[in-house]
């Protein structure tokens, strides 16, 4: 039976009880992305945290159908193309099939639909009817406008006042200074479709009005994205559906915080700073990362320095309504905080003993006892903070507490012998933390080979080198030459090389 949990809806601007239309199913519609170029680490954010909290849901036994769209045909990707002298439908298939890439290499899952723009326009052009027909828009010149004044409600979602509005939409025909095409008029060199206005293609805001419509129907669950698109495609798209079906579009509105870069600093190689033109960005949005801003950095770089899990921790340690500020440290702390979690797995896994676990805690003392606690705790723990809008911050505070009792325990030689029973419901919370969020997915082995690969250019070594370096240390020691054995070691510490002697040899780990 599915779990009841709590939602912050950003229309109501409070935190509710998420009640679905359908009995134990969630229709969750998300905007995807305007494939003019790669995503960006601040596009990927809203990408794990939704992938995150489908995952979540599936395993507290709810049915989600989960719709992520793509915006194929539009005014950027039409500009891009044409400075690349390129065609640009051509140019979105080849950005679309990067995003998979990406989306893959961080180790998310498919969503149910991915819709096109270019394959709705059958829909778009059903919805722009009934809309003309309802009396909400009007055709002028070839585009049809959406009528903003002809619904009371607009500005509702976003707080928006209709008289203080103008849309970023030129036009012959206009109304109101806040109207916006629903149809573009065809212009020289772009994509183009027939339609009863004559021949062009969609604006931005009925596209998602269509695929949510053609995908979940007239009314959805949750509708989801970045903040930054409240206003005005949020607003928009609530308008152009609730005019066109009489009746509420999304019942909960889901938006994540802005990743954020510090004005002046350099992130990914580049100075940062908000240059937008106009500066008419909310408060919330100032320093935000973004193509046109010259400080995004991309996802494939981004991974070929850092494992996927450690981004995927980036962004679930912050609550994700909140701004997440992202710079040079951003990563290497987040890096170690994972690595700590898997190092206190390992000590786990080390521990042997077989003994009662109450017995065995008792006899080793209060550390053990901790161990056992907050083990027995985190499913409980987990529940209710990622039930309560998702804050999946506050699961991984309960993880990394975990990790440390554990950490401290694996200081005791008698835990390492016998704590095998204490630990037990540790291992457990572990294998709940990788179900519900998607960390900790690899063995010990597999983690420590991906840091070796991703983190060794960077200081100056590669494994071969280091095994090199680890074979003439090894002959120095047979060779009682400890002053050689040590310099050696020495040079792999300054290097951030941790070299650990085992009874069956030596071991050697990239230090965090």
């Amino acid at each position: 039976m599915a779990t009841p949990f709590r939602l912050y809806n950003t229309r109501t601007r409070t935190v509710e009880d998420f009640e679905p239309l359908v009995p134990g199913h969630v229709g969750l519609y998300v905007c995807g992305m305007t494939v003019y170029d790669d995503c960006h680490i601040g596009h990927s954010r809203a990408m794990v945290i939704f992938d995150t909290f489908v995952r979540y849901l599936r395993h507290r036994s709810w049915s989600v159908t989960f719709v992520r769209n793509f915006t194929d045909v539009d005014d950027k990707i039409i500009e891009r193309a044409a400075e690349a002298g390129e065609d640009p439908l051509a140019r979105a298939e080849r950005y679309i099939a990067n995003f998979h890439r990406d989306m893959r290499e961080l180790g998310l899952d498919d969503p149910d639909l991915e819709p096109r723009v270019t394959a709705t326009i059958p829909e778009i052009q059903a919805l722009i009817g009934k809309l003309i027909e309802r009396g909400h828009a009007y055709a002028a010149e070839g585009s049809v406008w959406f009528d903003v004044p002809s619904h009371p409600e607009y500005g509702a979602l976003s707080g928006q006042q209709v008289d203080k509005l103008r849309s970023k939409d030129p036009g012959v025909g206009k109304r109101h200074a806040a109207d916006f095409a629903l149809w573009k008029a065809h212009k020289p060199g772009e994509p183009s479709w027939e339609s009863p206005w004559g021949p062009g293609r969609p604006g931005w805001h009925i596209e998602c009005s269509a695929m949510a419509w053609s995908t979940l129907g007239e009314t959805i669950d949750i509708h989801g994205g970045g903040i930054d698109l409240v206003f005005p495609h949020h607003e928009n798209e609530v308008s152009q559906s609730e005019c066109a079906h009489g009746q509420t579009y999304a019942r909960y509105w889901m938006h994540n915080g802005m990743l954020t870069v510090p004005t002046g600093r350099k992130v990914g190689g580049r100075a940062t700073g908000d240059d937008t033109p106009g500066g008419d960005e909310p408060a919330a949005m100032k320093g935000k990362m973004g193509k046109s801003k010259g400080n995004a950095v991309n996802i494939d770089v981004l991974l070929r320095e850092y494992p996927a899990e450690a981004l995927r921790l980036f962004y679930l340690d912050t609550h994700y309504r909140s701004p997440l500020p992202f710079d040079a440290d951003a990563l290497p702390t987040s890096l170690g905080k994972l690595a700590r979690l898997y190092e206190a797995r390992e000590a786990a896994e080390a521990m042997g003993g077989e003994e009662p676990p109450d017995d065995v805690a008792r006899s080793l003392g209060a550390d053990a006892m901790r161990v056992l606690e907050l083990a027995r705790a985190f499913p409980s723990a987990l529940y209710a903070s990622l039930d309560d809008d998702f804050n999946t911050a506050g699961a991984l505070g309960h993880a990394f507490e975990l990790a440390r009792a554990i950490n401290r325990l694996s200081n005791h030689k008698k835990a390492n012998q016998r704590g095998g029973p204490v630990v037990a419901p540790a291992l457990a919370a572990f294998s709940l933390l990788s179900k519900t969020l998607g960390l900790m997915t690899l063995s010990t082995e597999e983690f420590q080979l991906e840091i070796k690969a991703k983190r060794l250019p960077r200081l100056g070594f590669t494994s071969e080198e280091v095994e090199g370096l680890l074979q003439q240390r090894a002959q120095a020691r047979a060779n009682k030459d400890w002053s050689r054995a040590d310099q050696i070691r020495d040079q792999l510490e300054e290097h951030s090389i941790a070299v650990m002697d085992r009874e069956h040899g030596s071991e050697w780990r990239v230090r965090l």
